[in-house]
């Protein structure tokens, strides 16, 4: 192969993208010290496979990227690209099938670098080798640089043997070999290994076989466990049945209970209702009987103040009959007096009788005269009596208007004040009544607030259905993703299994044959059985070991009659078509023990139940083991898991969804329950105080009506006494100005008396 192009981007000091056109004969780059030319070489070495950064000249990898100048921001990905001429198809196998091939080797920044052959990603072992077989690399000595001759001149034979092998071109089947001897010394590194794991394992088995008694112990008890459990939790479930079989009838006699507590909690309110509404009546029955009981209350102070009074008057009237009688024992002393004068005079008249009959004229005549003085002097007693007796009942009865006059002056004002108190406590109670607010728009209000709970309640309900309904979509969806995830797991975990048992190793180096095969389900036993470890060998035909494409037989011997073909049930590789035409499918063993002489050079016979005979002779029983098959096994079950999986995946996410959906919903009806059952609350609540405002209301509305119309009747009671007593206190004032002087009747009584003595001193004189 001929290097026809060199591409750099990023690399080292070519920050801009730049082509080098390597053409036939020599190609020369000159330039000035520090201008790049052995960046240039360094490329071609790096893109050729080069893995130490101190070739590169550099302390790591990512010191080729440009790392920037004052003027030039540095890059983070640098590429080297190599065009070669595959004309003449010197090239691997793998890459043997282009005219030109463009190597590519990128690098980003802390993230390592990959390589690519005309846009495919390849492994760098791939690149090494290719360049490896057209004696060249990045440590090859046709790369010679500075100092490279004398290390040649002096090299050791070991290294003069390499430049030779390069020289030769066979510097890659080395590299092959090398590799191949790295791998089989790491397949007996991996045998001791297994060797040693075999011996462990061996005592992990005894180990096992012994836990695997346990575990069937285990799983014996835990049958039993659970067995017991379930007839527990059936007991319990029994019990939790009955339970709420109780507490619903509990609950439903609860709600009877409710019911009949609202009857009678709405007749009570009825009732109440009622006895709000005869309220009025009977506080206007009690306001009368108020009023009627203030205007005894004042009739009865009234009658004992005339009581006080007449006492008074009495006392006054006894202290009068006191004088009266003082007066009169007075007279009745001056009457002893005159009695004793008149028996005296009687004597002395008995003991001047005999003075004459001449005097008998004078005495008749002083006798008239004594008569005459005695009666005026009765007649002058009987006048001062009858004054004095005038006088005093004038006086009385003067003392007793005017006593009543001023009673009645006090009760006028005492009224007065009364009358004016209830005008200004009827003032107040109308201006409260008028405060009041409206009952009407308070029963309004009520009534709104009504409708508005029974709204609130509505929505609550609706809001608990929906929750509820929204916990069965979730109970559901937990049930399905449940089963959904269950499902996942289980398959993911048979896959998982299955890929560690089929797709062990390296897949890209020589995958095994069964690897691609397609074959019908219930026929993995047949091929296992027809082909053997054979299904392990590759395709790849520079494996050292592969099935080669060969086309199929123009006259292949027929299978014995009956007999089909397993090339029918067997598709997916080509390199089977003559081993798969000569193997033929019998039903049982029988019919293949009877058909095996038959077969000619080549051909076998596979029987459904494992079968095995061929045209030497050679023969196995159904009893012999086949791993193939069962690998052929698990590829089919692993497809079908794969299948499986496709489908229950985007299920399993679904079912996630729903449930994430369900919860969400969950999560929205209970904050809606929540915010409606707040709104029940704030609705009663309202209600609550709606109708206690409303009885307040009408009770103060009643109570103000009822204190009005008592102070209404009260005030008409003070007026109507008002009135009367005021026409007694003028028929009073006109009863003591019609009464007489005291004076004039005093000097009356004085001249009387004057008379009185002047007679009882003519009388003595008489006498």
């Amino acid at each position: 192969m001929q290097f026809t192009k060199l591409h750099l981007t990023g690399f080292k000091s070519f920050v801009d993208k730049t082509e080098l056109a390597i053409e036939l004969g020599v190609t020369g780059i000159v330039g000035p010290n520090g201008c790049g030319k052995s960046n240039i070489v360094e490329g071609l070495k790096w893109v050729m496979g080069e893995t130490s950064a101190k070739q590169m000249r550099g302390n790591e990898m990512d010191d080729v990227i440009f790392s920037g100048t004052a003027n030039r921001p540095a890059r983070n990905v640098a590429e080297v690209g190599l065009v070669l001429d595959n004309s003449d198809r010197t090239a691997p196998a793998q890459f043997n099938e282009f005219d030109d091939l463009e190597v590519t080797r990128k690098i980003e920044r802390e993230k390592g670098s990959n390589y690519k052959v005309n846009n495919e990603y390849v492994l760098a072992r791939d690149v090494q080798l290719l360049f490896a077989d057209q004696a060249s690399g990045a440590r090859s000595t046709a790369l010679v640089s500075q100092g490279h001759i004398g290390q040649v001149v002096s090299a050791k034979p070991t290294d003069r043997r390499k430049l030779l092998e390069e020289a030769a071109g066979i510097i890659g089947l080395h590299s092959r070999r090398h590799e191949a001897e790295l791998r089989l010394r790491g397949a007996e590194t991996n045998l001791e290994r297994l060797d040693d794991i075999m011996v462990t394992l061996e005592a992990q088995i005894q180990s096992l076989r012994k836990q695997v008694r346990q575990a069937t112990r285990y799983r014996n008890l835990n049958d039993h466990i659970r067995k017991a459990e379930a007839t527990l939790y059936l007991i319990r479930w029994t019990d939790a049945t009955n339970d709420m079989k109780k507490n619903q009838q509990i609950m439903d006699q609860a709600e009877r209970t409710v019911i009949e507590m609202t009857e009678l909690s709405t007749r009570a309110a009825t009732a109440q209702a009622n006895a709000a509404s005869r309220l009025p009546q009977q506080r206007q029955a009690e306001a009368e009987a108020a009023a009627a009981l203030q205007r005894l209350s004042h009739v009865r102070e009234n009658l004992a103040e005339e009581e006080r009074r007449l006492d008074a008057t009495g006392q006054e009237i006894i202290n009068r009959i006191n004088q009266t009688q003082q007066d009169m024992e007075r007279e009745r002393s001056l009457i002893n007096d005159s009695d004793v004068a008149q028996k005296r005079l009687k004597q002395e008249r008995r003991e001047i009788s005999g003075f004459g009959e001449d005097q008998t004229m004078a005495l008749e005549i002083a006798s008239k005269e004594l008569e005459t003085a005695r009666n005026s002097l009765e007649s002058q007693d009987t006048q001062v009596s009858s004054a004095l007796e005038k006088l005093a009942a004038d006086e009385a009865r003067r003392g007793d208007l005017v006593q009543r006059q001023k009673e009645l002056e006090v009760r006028v004002s005492r009224l007065r004040e009364e009358k004016k108190n209830v005008s200004d406590a009827i003032g107040l109670l109308e201006s409260a009544a008028d405060n009041h607010g409206d009952v009407k728009k308070a029963a309004e209000e009520l009534e709104q607030a009504s409708n508005k709970l029974e709204q609130a309640r509505a929505a609550a309900i609706e809001a608990e259905t929906t929750r509820v309904k929204a916990l069965q979509h979730l109970s559901e969806s937990q049930e399905k993703a449940r089963k959904s995830i269950a499902e996942s797991t289980i398959l993911n975990a048979e896959e998982n299994a299955l890929a560690e048992i089929l797709e062990t190793g390296d897949p890209d180096l020589w995958p095994p044959l069964v690897d691609s095969l397609d074959v019908k389900a219930g026929y993995e036993g047949v091929l296992g059985t027809a082909l053997g470890d054979d299904l392990s060998v590759a395709t790849d035909e520079s494996a050292p070991i592969y099935w080669a494409e060969l086309p199929a037989y123009q006259s292949a011997p027929s299978l014995p009659n009956g007999v089909s073909p397993l090339s029918k049930h067997v598709s997916g590789c080509q390199a089977l078509i003559r081993r798969l035409s000569q193997v033929g499918i019998v039903k049982d063993s029988e019919m293949g023990q009877r058909l095996a002489p038959e077969l000619k050079q080549g051909q076998r016979l596979v029987a459904l139940d494992g079968g095995f005979w061929r045209w030497d002779g050679y023969t196995a029983s159904s009893d012999a083991p086949a791993a193939a098959a069962v690998r052929l096994e698990q590829r089919n079950r692993l497809k079908l898991i794969r299948s499986q999986l496709a489908t229950a995946k985007p299920a399993s996410i679904k079912a996630e969804q729903e449930l994430s959906y369900a919860n969400d919903s969950v999560e929205k009806a209970t904050a809606q329950e929540s915010a409606a059952k707040d709104r029940v609350h704030q609705a009663e609540a309202v209600v609550v105080n709606a109708q206690n405002h409303n009885i307040e209301l009408r009770q103060m509305t009643a109570e103000t009506n009822s204190k009005l119309a008592a102070q209404r009747g009260t005030c008409a009671r003070i007026l109507n006494e008002l009135n009367e007593i005021e026409a007694n206190l003028d028929n009073t004032a006109k009863a003591i100005a019609t009464l007489p002087d005291l004076a004039n009747g005093q000097e009356e009584v004085n001249i009387l008396r004057e008379r009185a003595k002047e007679a009882r001193s003519a009388l003595i004189d008489a006498q």
